[in-house]
């Protein structure tokens, strides 16, 4: 064609059709990945839901040891004050003497308590509330209650249980585990120290476990064996007897009963598993009784083990002393066959020594348990069951 030549009218409508463009395979596939992509989001967000609702089963359904956790200190402290002081209670006495030259004379006294069950069970030290003719107690919001009476005291340790009259809903504490603790560990302690000053909090460490003392009262008072305590350096002062040590978790772990005296840093309280099963009867409403073995033992430590030439490093050795029987006869050992020079290994299948003493582990349970027992006899392992009386 030449230029400025003008085309045929008819020249458009004698071309070859032209192909018309197809858009409806790129819409189709758009489309696919965009219902992808929604279904993908969809599966996201239902298996986050239900991972979601599975970590809150497992969180409600597991029971947590609150002496593995570690938080930090300041804060925690702080948190464990708030959550366990409405269930401090400071504990008041009076006792009194008849003398011919001053007549009845009346003498004051004061300690620490913790609240150990809704309905008003108080657990404290039994020096706090021996020889006392009134009793009252004093709840952290200033309440005092004057019906106080004394449901049983543990013949074997320094523990009494009290039990308020006409309560309900009680801000009762959380038991702990105290075969679990390690030394080291941080504990925070709370008492009415020097017995004016209430809901005191003192923090610290754990510094040893399975400690035997002979424990004195301020007032020159008998003296008491105690075994198996543990040992902090949290400050615990005069008053502070019978309150809690506690764990990071806000736990009761033991019971604050002794000082070392001419020492710093030097206090001890007692594992609060001692206290469970005579607790358990206080809670059902049942007479108070401590459950019994039936053996006289020693603590395995590496002299005993070379005295008695022992192949193993820890438990409790059943012996003999001062003409009095290893095993009482007729006794839950006698029956299940312990014999003198077995050594105690397990109790429930907790190891004795690192989770407790003997008498300690046994009072984890009330007279008519049935619990294991495992020793060694010789090379001999034996495990028998043995069902718990009440120490008469």
């Amino acid at each position: 064609m030449q230029p400025n030549q003008q085309l045929p009218s008819d020249y458009y409508s004698n071309l070859p059709p032209q192909p018309k463009k197809n858009y409806k395979w790129k819409r189709l596939v758009l489309a696919l990945v965009i219902g992808l992509v929604v279904l993908w989001l969809i599966a996201a967000t239902i298996l986050i839901f239900q991972q979601i609702q599975k970590n809150k089963q497992l969180t409600s359904a597991t029971k947590i040891d609150g002496n593995s956790l570690t938080t930090q200190e300041e804060t925690n402290i702080a948190s464990i004050a708030e959550k366990v002081s409405p269930s401090v209670v400071s504990i008041r006495t009076k006792s009194s003497s008849d003398s011919s030259y001053w007549g009845t004379t009346y003498q004051e006294g004061a300690g620490t308590g913790i609240i150990v069950s809704k309905d008003g069970y108080i657990l404290t030290n039994k020096h706090v509330i021996d020889g006392a003719t009134q009793m009252e107690v004093i709840t952290s919001d200033g309440t005092v209650y004057k019906e106080v009476n004394l449901a049983g005291v543990d013949p074997l340790n320094d523990l009494a249980f009290l039990k308020l009259a006409n309560v309900s809903n009680m801000p009762a504490a959380e038991l702990g585990d105290s075969t679990t603790i390690k030394v080291g560990q941080r504990v925070v302690a709370i008492g009415n120290s020097l017995g004016q000053y209430d809901n005191t909090v003192t923090s610290g460490i754990i510094s040893g476990t399975g400690r035997p003392i002979q424990a004195q009262s301020s007032s020159g008072g008998s003296v008491e064996t105690l075994t198996d305590l543990i040992q902090t350096d949290a400050a615990i002062n005069p008053g502070n007897s019978g309150g809690p040590l506690l764990n990071s978790s806000g736990q009761v772990i033991g019971i604050n009963t002794a000082v070392a005296e001419g020492a710093e840093g030097i206090g001890f309280a007692i594992p609060i598993h001692a206290a469970r099963g005579i607790l358990k009867q206080a809670i059902l409403g049942k007479e108070l009784e401590r459950a019994y073995l039936g053996v006289r033992f020693l603590p395995i430590n590496a002299e005993l083990a070379r005295k008695y030439k022992l192949t193993v490093k820890q438990g409790a050795y059943v012996f003999s002393e001062d003409n009095q029987p290893a095993v009482v006869s007729g006794s839950p050992a006698d029956k299940a066959g312990i014999k003198k020079g077995d050594v105690i290994t397990e109790i429930n299948g907790k190891e004795v020594g690192p989770r407790g003493g003997v008498s300690s582990l046994i009072a984890e349970y009330a007279p008519g348990d049935t619990i294991e027992i495992t020793f060694r006899r010789g090379d001999e392992k034996k495990t028998v069951k043995v069902t718990l009386d009440s120490l008469q």
